[in-house]
């Protein structure tokens, strides 16, 4: 069963070594379990429906709790202290198309506002309800996850928008076939959630990102359905794909979507380099990008990251050796950890990773096989895992990201993680903080900050804290000329700093489109623009 109030499956568990407390304990101080409401002392909250009955809707609380909030760091306070506010008034399933527009139709009619609910896993607090005077219907996409069709000669595959990450595998893998997109809420997220939030997987680097995997589908509006073809390309003006990519439901409910997918790869591996400090292991990324390897990822974490990989791995003997192989090599406290993902037919897997790895021998880079490569890879949907072992022994964890061009991307870092640091210095605390380039690209990269801190007693005090760094470091993105988000999307959290990024007139061009579509403002209101 899923967690009302955390992550991923209560079956599952990530434990935290001994080793591992200690180094978080000496990072940031000895923490103190918070006190977490229970399920039953959070249902006595929810308040009567707002909605009148209806065939297709829900009113039950706990379906109301379930869908009231996601996985943002606040949407974690709010669960876990029981201070949650806002419920939906009402959630619904729908099985097709049919019922998505009749849903719509009858909140057109009504004056209900609507939030699309695809797997619960904004981070920016899309799926949040607020604070509204109209009654608020969540529709939730789960029972739309069929594979409608697979066009093998021509590469497309058209599903229900509502199947999640693993059913969409499962279904091409039947027939040979995958899409290559693995966020890291791959387990929940869905294919309609992706392309809301314009989502961006780990190997994109051989796919691509959701906008170049998208090739069309049927979005259902308060006037009407759009329906967008699925043509290999086109010039018939703006393309309409674009408007519906990182809409996040202020348009309408996408209700199907072709996308374009690959044959299974004939091979797949991942290997881990080290280098001497960060800098080394930037020129060696961008010097296997502009020679045109094919490559399915390249992930390189600083060395405050990859000192702290390595403190929360546990396997003390394997680690230690680890550890001494890379001092009599050379590489001390600043060295980086790079990982690096091959995929595709054997002899090319075989062809690129020689090229590669000879281009990082040239920076100092020091191989040491597929061992780390392969753990990564086989646990990097439990990561998420770690929050709820983190919290309920006190600790917060968040992460944020961006993007940015290479010759400001070390500078993007510092000015985030110092931004991050003084927040919190205010208050008296210390925070851990440690990034990672998660997608490159010839041009630039993203850059993915995680930030780790004591939970106070009090929850509000935990949420102003939280505040104060996302604020401080949105506010160092935006001065230092980087997106607001490079795969998180816009939601709640990231709205005051959109003008920053699109200008006055972009903001309104949006606004315009979302009127277009949705004249009574009833789709997702308060959410991408105010």
């Amino acid at each position: 069963m899923r967690r009302w109030n955390g992550w991923g499956d209560e079956s599952i568990s990530y434990s935290i070594p001994a080793s591992a407390l200690g180094f978080l304990t000496h990072q940031v101080g000895k923490s103190h379990p918070p006190r977490d409401v229970s399920l039953d002392q959070a249902l006595t909250q929810i308040p009567k429906t707002r909605l009148s009955k209806h065939p297709l809707v829900s009113s039950e609380p706990l379906d109301r709790l379930l869908h009231a909030r996601g996985q943002s760091f606040p949407d974690w306070v709010a669960l876990r202290s029981g201070r949650i506010h806002y419920f939906p008034d009402g959630v619904a399933y729908p099985m097709s198309a049919d019922d998505v527009i009749e849903l719509i139709r009858h909140a057109h009619q009504s004056g209900i506002h609507i939030i699309a609910y695809g797997g619960g896993t904004s981070v920016v607090g899309h799926i949040d309800p607020i604070s509204s005077k109209s009654p608020i219907l969540t529709i939730d996409m789960s029972r739309m996850n069929r594979l409608i069709d697979l066009d093998s000669e021509s590469l497309l595959a058209t599903f229900n928008a509502g199947v999640n990450g693993p059913d969409l595998e499962a279904q091409l893998r039947a027939r040979g076939f995958t899409l290559g997109h693995f966020p890291q809420s791959f387990e929940y997220s869905t294919l309609g959630g992706w392309i809301a939030t314009r989502s961006s997987g780990q190997q994109s680097l051989r796919y691509g990102r959701i906008e170049k995997l998208f090739a069309g589908g049927r979005l259902i509006t308060p006037l009407g359905e759009m329906l967008m073809p699925a043509f290999p390309a086109s010039a018939a003006g703006p393309d309409l794909r674009e408007i519906v990519l990182g809409s996040e439901g202020r348009l309408g409910i996408l209700t199907q979507a072709s996308i374009r997918i690959t044959p299974i790869p004939e091979r797949e591996e991942f290997h881990a380099v080290f280098f001497p400090d960060f800098d080394h292991g930037v020129e060696a990324v961008r010097h296997i990008l502009s020679a045109g390897l094919s490559l399915c990822m390249l992930r390189l974490s600083t060395a405050e990251e990859t000192t702290t990989t390595l403190a929360l791995a546990g396997h003390k003997n394997l680690i230690g050796a680890l550890e001494r192989l890379l001092k009599i090599r050379g590489l001390g406290t600043g060295k980086c950890l790079l990982l690096l993902g091959f995929s595709g037919k054997s002899a090319l897997v075989q062809i690129n990773r020689g090229e590669a790895l000879n281009i990082t021998g040239k920076y100092g880079g020091i191989h040491v096989g597929k061992a780390f490569g392969t753990q990564w890879h086989k646990n990097r949907f439990r990561t998420p895992y770690l929050r709820n072992s983190l919290w309920e022994i006190g600790y917060g964890v968040d992460t944020l990201e961006t993007a940015t061009d290479w010759g400001n991307t070390s500078r993007m870092i510092e000015q985030i993680e110092t931004a991050i640091l003084d927040a919190m210095y205010q208050f008296g605390e210390r925070v851990h903080i440690f990034t990672h380039l998660s997608h490159v690209y010839p041009y630039g990269s993203s850059v993915y900050t995680t930030f780790l801190f004591r939970l106070s007693i009090d929850p509000d005090e935990t949420l102003t804290w939280w505040q104060a760094m996302k604020k401080a470091a949105c506010q160092a993105i935006v001065k230092n000329g980087g997106t607001i988000s490079h795969q998180h999307g816009v939601g709640a959290d990231h709205l005051p700093y959109l003008a920053g990024e699109k200008g006055t007139l972009g903001v309104n061009a949006i606004k315009a489109i979302c009127h277009q579509f949705d004249p009574k403002g009833i789709m997702n209101p308060g959410k991408l623009v105010d």
